[in-house]
């Protein structure tokens, strides 16, 4: 036992004696300081991501939003001409506004991909955050089956072959698998061919507004509907909200956004105006240069209206 104890004082003082200084090396002899440098080898950077700039976001904005007036005419059939245009005209300032603003701001502060799974998960914590994505996940799914329909629902009236059987299902396939397959590019190409189809569907509407103006009689604006037509206020306030809704979805889009803090906001104010105007000014020609039995504002009728007021049929 005593021997283990001397050992054992041996070894920690043998521990905590000063380590001997290393021998100084010698000196060497001064050479040129380019000899005295190694070459220095750095990885290639790799090219950085390229980033969302304006005009496509909004654009981007735009069709998750709208995409166009199309799906309106039901406001008109639920409620008459007059209702229709106030409730496009003052509805932006109750739900569309507001939620932009809050979109615009939480997605400048928490700038990821994960948009309002971020804003749940760091409000609530993981457990809401995953419900917010489930269910935002289903809605999506729902709301967005409904777009190529709406589509076909617009083209049956230039090409009465689309209206039903074969022919529809095809274009609702085709359009579906094209659509998917235009998103897989990923978001930088979506983005200016969303530019370009927002010129496309835009343009019928600003030319059949345009040719309606000669034909407008402003007192056609201010009908409450024809007599003995039953007002739907349930199609009319869901017709509103639908049209004008889901401006939280394009949050996640804001870390794809070149300089968010600034970009962000830019594009959802210019989204705004955008698709108010998108609404309102073709919803506005046709009421006014258009007399037509209240029942037919379905979806789809815009296109009917365009070959009445261009004198087409």
């Amino acid at each position: 036992m005593g021997v283990l104890c001397i050992l054992a004082a041996e070894t920690v003082a043998k521990q905590c004696q000063p380590f001997p200084k290393k021998p100084t090396p010698p000196a060497v002899a001064s050479l040129p300081p380019l000899q005295h440098e190694l070459p220095v080898t750095t990885a290639p950077t790799p090219a950085a991501k390229k980033k969302l700039t304006l005009i496509p976001l909004i654009f981007l904005i735009y069709f998750e939003v709208a995409g166009g007036p199309y799906g309106e005419e039901p406001a008109v059939q639920a409620a008459g001409p007059l209702f229709a245009i106030l409730g496009f005209l003052i509805f932006p300032f109750i739900w569309s506004i507001p939620e932009a603003l809050i979109t615009a701001e939480l997605s400048t502060a928490l700038p990821g991909n994960g948009g309002f799974v971020l804003w749940a998960d760091k409000a609530f914590g993981p457990f809401f955050g995953s419900l917010m994505g489930t269910w935002k996940f289903l809605s999506g799914v729902i709301n967005i089956a409904a777009f190529p329909a709406l589509c076909i629902d617009y083209l049956k009236r230039i090409f009465p072959i689309f209206s039903s059987g074969l022919p529809r299902q095809l274009a609702l396939l085709i359009s579906t698998v094209l659509l998917s397959l235009l998103n897989i590019t990923g978001l930088t190409i979506v983005g200016y061919v969303a530019v370009a189809l927002g010129v496309i569907s835009l343009a019928p509407f600003i030319v059949m507004s345009l040719i309606a103006i000669p034909q407008i009689h402003p007192h056609r604006w201010i009908s409450l509907g024809q007599k003995g037509v039953k007002k739907d206020w349930t199609l009319f306030f869901n017709t509103l909200f639908w049209n004008l809704n889901f401006w939280d979805n394009v949050s996640t889009m804001a870390g794809e956004v070149d300089n968010p803090r600034k970009t962000f906001p830019l594009a959802l104010f210019s989204a705004v105006i955008l698709t108010c105007l998108g609404y309102i000014i073709p919803l506005v020609a046709v009421t006014g240069a258009v007399v037509v039995d209240q029942s037919k504002w379905e979806a789809g009728y815009m296109a009917d209206a365009a070959r009445t007021i261009s004198g087409t049929c």
